[in-house]
């Protein structure tokens, strides 16, 4: 345990380390923030007022914004919770329908709010899940699967994580990581059988 304690700070300390070589992608003080999306505390005390004004159904949905483009309303959001996920979910849906690293209205890359994000919370496996999305439809597969990596090594017994990431490798014909990642993903009781499926039609799947 120790061995994979350290092998997890290591992987996590030399991401950020990369990160920190971004100085484009800014600073994370701001005028209001920087709260963590997964603290309860700021969740009940600093959320709501960003959500009324800033994160609403309308701009989730990429409908419009509130008092501008829905791209710079997410700025605002993704700056005091830069790990806000489902804004950041909502920020990569925004880039890829308008086939931009930079949506309109917003202040950074796509990629810059994600390093934003593990910069403020390295911790944070739903960050680093909805990071792997956005790689993966970039057509970038490897990296996808280096943030599921760092997802899976922070949260070994998480059943969904090992599930998707045994599907990155299935899709990479990587078929032993696969049904690695498969069977503790079954065993911690993933209900889906796709991943199995896959790995059957590849004959690769052994009870």
């Amino acid at each position: 345990m120790k061995l994979v304690s350290c092998l997890t700070a290591l992987m996590i300390s030399a991401i950020s380390l990369n990160l920190q070589a971004a100085p484009h992608c800014g600073e994370l003080e701001n005028a209001y923030g920087p709260y963590d999306y997964t603290d309860s505390n700021d969740r009940q005390k600093n959320l709501a007022i960003v959500e009324q004004y800033h994160f609403t159904p309308n701009i989730e949905n990429l409908v419009r914004g509130n008092s501008g483009h829905v791209g710079g309303e997410l700025d605002y959001t993704l700056r005091a919770f830069p790990n806000h996920h489902r804004a950041l979910a909502a920020l990569v849906k925004l880039a890829l329908r308008d086939k931009t690293v930079k949506p309109v209205g917003a202040k950074y890359s796509v990629e810059c709010y994600f390093d934003r994000a593990i910069r403020f919370k390295p911790n944070d496996t739903a960050v680093r899940a909805v990071y792997s999305n956005y790689l993966l439809k970039l057509g970038q597969p490897d990296k996808a699967i280096d943030q599921l990596n760092v997802a899976v090594n922070l949260q070994p017994e998480d059943p969904t994580i090992n599930y998707n990431l045994g599907l990155l490798y299935a899709q990479k014909k990587d078929y032993g990581q696969a049904r690695t990642y498969a069977k503790k993903a079954y065993e911690l009781g993933f209900p889906l059988p796709g991943l199995k499926n896959k790995l059957m039609e590849a004959g690769k799947w052994e009870d």
